[in-house]
């Protein structure tokens, strides 16, 4: 094995330890947020880029980018939160092929009610994940780029 194929092993090992901490992560939030908000991790993850906006909008597009979903996935997932009446869509006054989306009263009750479980679950997901040995480094990185962010 050459030194690039031993870089490409490295990046591949660590592309495996990342994914793997994500399949725990993404586990634990699902198994947390369903059952205290009936909520999916992405479905909270419209919910909160849309709270973030304080009291603003988004654009389709948008949400599409900050949930890493596809536009038709997009739709359709805003079509089932808004069927449960936690989200609303309005038409952009200037461009009338916009459209946004944004919190209702109860989506943003809900939000509230499950942001302090999402953030606990994931406190303590990553701590007992920094006990293992093969995922320590990544969650170490994890926990260093947050407090210099």
């Amino acid at each position: 094995m050459g030194i690039s194929d031993d870089a490409v092993e490295v990046r591949a090992r660590g592309w495996r330890t990342l994914a793997a901490l994500h399949g725990i992560i993404e586990a634990e939030l699902e198994r947390a947020l369903g059952a205290s908000a009936d909520l999916s991790v992405v479905e909270y993850t419209v919910l909160d880029a849309l709270s973030r906006q304080d009291g603003w909008h988004m654009r389709m597009q948008q949400l599409a980018r900050a949930t890493a979903l596809s536009p038709s996935a997009t739709t359709r997932l805003v079509t089932r939160l808004e069927d449960r009446g936690l989200l609303t869509r309005i038409l952009c006054l200037d461009d009338r092929r916009g459209i946004y989306t944004e919190l209702t009263p109860a989506g943003r009750a809900l939000y509230e009610q499950a942001h302090p479980i999402h953030d606990e679950t994931l406190e303590r997901t990553l701590g007992e994940a920094g006990e293992q040995p093969e995922l320590a480094p990544v969650v170490h990185a994890l926990q260093g780029s947050s407090i210099s962010a």
